[in-house]
């Protein structure tokens, strides 16, 4: 049983910070009834290639990027633009436990899916809406993109090359890292409102907007910028404060190097073959080396790149000095560390036989997170919910189907 399997989670989101939310419900054991668009679904389920192949080696209708965010959860069609889809979405709501939305500002309440209409059924529901900037404030009617969210919140500023370098720029991140943080958050919001209603018996409502997660997760880039009033810049895979901290190519390809102290900046210069230049005053010290890198990077990158990638991190594991690859995909998954901690998890399908996916990374000992369930089919459980969860019969299931309501 898993800890959450107690919970029903009636989810209307799509693209990816919603369904990244239910998500991570759903490794926990909750009941996630995702809710599509009958023909079309989740829009991700046609953002490929790639494509779930059959064993035939031939495209399936499965997009990767759906894929990756929507296992473990049951799928529904139902159109909630006509009033015979939103009957059956507030009958579901009188049994659920939690609603996700992601629509625009105020869109869901001319259906009478709004939190306040929603309420009035389930009095303790907690209710998340998911936007690019809130409910409230003066960009709340915008959509949000994560591209622009990443530039708007300041990830941008702090992330790529220096300018004064070769390929120098804002750089966005190579996921979606707004959506995917807004999605963690989320998850947070959602498990201390239950917490809250479990000892309380109240609902609530959680508005979560990607700009704000954006800003929050910058950590102590906020708090450098709040306490010194300058605004940090791109060191791109260099460090502001520590020398030498960052990445570099080898013979083969690249590592990163992560002196973190005197001492092991000695035993990188022994390892290397360069005890000289842990003698020189000019980088003796992390201070000296922050002032002359310019000097110092060069002679090291020289070094660095006359051996391949696995003859440094061998010596310089061997010698105490922090150090790692710089990985291609290909390759985590064959790492020995990520084959142990069983990242990877193989699910029957039933269009492919099998699905390849990434499991939950959250260790627990009593309810742990599993990978129960394939990414669903649309609408593979449309009549499987409706007639378990809401007792409808045939008749009316089939009425709803030729109608083209479900």
């Amino acid at each position: 049983m898993g800890a959450l399997s107690h919970i029903r989670v009636l989810d209307l989101t799509r693209i990816l910070a919603g369904p990244w939310c239910a998500q991570n419900l759903a490794d926990f054991g909750a009941d996630v009834i995702k809710i599509e668009r009958p023909g079309a679904g989740d829009d991700t389920r046609t953002w490929g290639p790639p494509y779930l192949r059959d064993p035939e080696g031939n495209d399936t209708a499965e997009a990767a990027y759906y894929l990756a965010a929507n296992r473990n959860k049951r799928s529904v069609t139902i159109d909630i633009a006509s009033p015979e889809g939103q009957a059956v979405i507030r009958d579901l709501v009188a049994h659920s436990d939690v609603v996700l939305e992601n629509y625009k500002v105020g869109q869901l309440k001319k259906y009478g899916l709004d939190y306040d209409s929603l309420r009035a059924i389930k009095p303790d529901l907690i209710y998340c809406s998911i936007t690019g900037f809130g409910q409230t404030g003066p960009y709340a009617a915008r959509a949000g993109y994560d591209f622009i969210i990443q530039g708007m919140g300041g990830f941008m500023s702090i992330t790529g090359e220096r300018d004064a370098l070769p390929g120098g720029g804002p750089q966005k991140a190579g996921i979606a890292i707004s959506d995917l943080m807004t999605g963690m958050y989320a998850t947070i919001g959602v498990l201390a409102a239950l917490a809250h209603r479990d000892r309380t018996g109240e609902g609530q409502y959680i508005d979560m907007a990607l700009l704000d997660v954006q800003v929050a997760m910058l950590a102590n880039m906020n708090t450098n910028y709040l306490a010194s009033g300058q605004a940090p810049g791109r060191w791109g895979n260099a460090h502001p404060n520590i020398v030498p901290y960052q990445a570099f190519r080898t013979a083969d390809s690249w590592i990163i190097l992560a002196v973190g102290n005197d001492g092991q900046f000695r035993k990188f210069a022994q390892a290397a073959g360069a005890p000289e230049l842990a003698d020189d005053p000019r980088f003796a010290t992390n201070p000296e080396r922050v002032r002359h890198r310019d000097m110092l990077v060069p002679q090291i990158a020289a070094l660095i790149e006359k051996r391949s990638k696995s003859d440094w991190i061998a010596t310089l594991e061997r010698a105490g000095v922090p150090c790692g690859p710089i990985n291609t995909l290909d390759e985590v998954f064959e790492d020995p560390q990520v084959v142990a901690r069983g990242l990877r998890v193989d699910l029957p399908h039933p269009t492919a036989e099998l699905v390849k996916l990434v499991g939950s990374p959250v260790r627990m000992s009593g309810t742990p997170a599993q990978a129960m369930r394939h990414p669903p089919l649309l609408g593979e459980h449309t009549e499987s919910v409706l007639r378990e969860v809401l007792g409808y019969d045939d008749g009316r299931i089939a009425a709803l189907r030729a109608a083209g309501k479900i």
